[in-house]
C-alpha cells in the first residue's frame, strides 16, 4: 500500500481544540482510519509544522479525500506527499 507524509499546521481553532481536548488528536487518527488509511507513525513537530504523520493508504485520490476532509474542519492546514521507499526508487533508476 503506498505510504503519504501528511504535514500538519493548527490553526488557532485547532490549537484551543487540542488546548482544551488532547484527546481529540487520537480521535483524528480514528477518523483518518474510518476515511480508508492507516496512521502508521506521528510526531509532533517543531517547527513550521506542528505534526508528521506517516500514513498508509490505498490510493492518492483516498489521501487527498482525508486532508480536505480534516481541514474543511477549520482546526488545521494539510499538505500531503506520497512516499517512495529507498529501494523502489533506487529500483526505478535501473
Amino acid at each position: 500500500m503506498p505510504t503519504y507524509l501528511m504535514l500538519t499546521t493548527l490553526t488557532a481553532q485547532g490549537v484551543q481544540t487540542l488546548k482544551a481536548h488532547p484527546d481529540r488528536l487520537r480521535e483524528v487518527n480514528r477518523d483518518v482510519e474510518e476515511l480508508g488509511a492507516r496512521v502508521l507513525h506521528q510526531w509532533a513537530t517543531v517547527g513550521p509544522f506542528d505534526f508528521v504523520n506517516v500514513v498508509e493508504a490505498p490510493d492518492t485520490a483516498t489521501i487527498a479525500k482525508i486532508s480536505v476532509a480534516l481541514a474543511a474542519r477549520g482546526s488545521s492546514k494539510i499538505s500531503s506527499y506520497e512516499a517512495i521507499g529507498i529501494d523502489e526508487f533506487l529500483n526505478q533508476l535501473t
